[in-house]
């Protein structure tokens, strides 16, 4: 596996320094704040590949006094780091790449594993933030995949899981029913992302194609397991599910105006906590187009219904330097 010091070589030390950033780690498995950086469509290639190289190692990079930011600015920044995808493979937005997040995502989960061509990277902007709560809590899945011991391992690396976007709304709705805080809006967003299913079939360990990591790849998007019963599946999921949401593998963000944050989406869970009463909260996220995973033996995922290519390019990514072959 990849040294997880590896952000303290002379290696990592000189592509931060060309990049012209500094690197301040906010926790041991993931996290860390980027300073020295004024985001735009503007940066050089030196710190392109610096906080490339800084969200490839930390998994989750927070970058604080972004205030200029707009819809706009954002995605072109986000286009010196990746290749940006429309907003949604299922959901319409104004522009088709800013997708506007009201509300929280209370569950933990890794962006649009229903498609093929899972995301890379989202780019997340706070654009309203509540007086208290609201924080956004992430998890290392390459950490929970080194965790394992090594019965489990030799279990998951074999295991395939059927990621779907078709699951019960109406349940994850009604708290908000009961808070009085179920908007037109929110029920708009819930039956818009199911109007196209979309339906994979990805192997459980993915190997990371610029790192060569290996990480858990679940999610709520997950229905069940290939070839296991609906028992088998539901008590494998939480016991796997458990070990990526242990806290020791987590980082916990608490919004403020002007922050943005990057996470690199084929390592890591996310859950936005709702913990902020009646107030708004709203985020604005584009996301940059990834490749389509492929298991330890090479074999990649399958699709089993709807197509995404509208949604995204398949970007196969380089391995960054500084990483050793698995």
């Amino acid at each position: 596996m990849i040294d997880s010091t590896i952000d303290t070589t002379a290696a990592a030390s000189e592509i931060y320094a060309n990049g012209g950033v500094t690197i301040r780690k906010v926790g041991h498995h993931l996290g860390a704040v980027i300073d020295g950086v004024t985001l735009s469509g503007d940066i050089s290639g030196d710190t392109s590949l610096a906080i490339r190289y800084a969200l490839a190692v930390n998994k989750v990079i927070f970058f604080r006094g972004q205030h200029h930011l707009t819809d706009e600015i954002q995605y072109e920044f986000g286009a010196r780091i990746g290749i940006p995808t429309t907003a949604h493979p299922s959901l319409g937005a104004d522009d088709s790449k800013t997708l506007v997040l009201e509300g929280a995502a209370s569950g933990w989960h890794t962006d649009v594993t229903f498609v093929d061509r899972i995301p890379k990277a989202s780019v997340l902007r706070s654009v309203k933030v509540p007086p208290y709560g609201g924080a956004t809590t992430w998890a290392s899945t390459t950490a929970a995949y080194g965790q394992l011991p090594e019965p489990l391992r030799v279990l998951v690396e074999g295991l395939w899981a059927v990621h779907s976007n078709r699951f019960d709304y109406a349940a994850a709705l009604a708290p908000e029913k009961l808070s009085g805080n179920y908007s037109k809006s929110k029920r708009d967003f819930r039956s818009g992302f199911a109007k196209t299913t979309f339906e994979t079939e990805h192997p459980v360990v993915r190997v990371h194609p610029e790192t060569g990591e290996r990480s858990l790849l679940l999610g709520h998007f997950v229905r069940e397991f290939v070839g296991l019963k609906a028992d088998e599946s539901n008590v494998l999921y939480q016991l796997l599910q458990n070990r990526i949401t242990k806290l020791e593998n987590t980082v916990r963000w608490t919004w403020a105006d002007g922050d943005l944050a990057i996470w690199d989406n084929r390592n890591t869970q996310h859950y936005g906590v709702a913990d902020y009463g009646d107030h708004p909260r709203e985020l604005r996220r584009t996301t940059l187009a990834g490749d389509v995973p492929v298991d330890v033996h090479g074999q990649p995922s399958r699709v089993r219904s709807g197509d995404a290519s509208n949604y995204s390019v398949v970007d196969d990514a380089a391995r960054l330097p500084g990483f050793a072959s698995v």
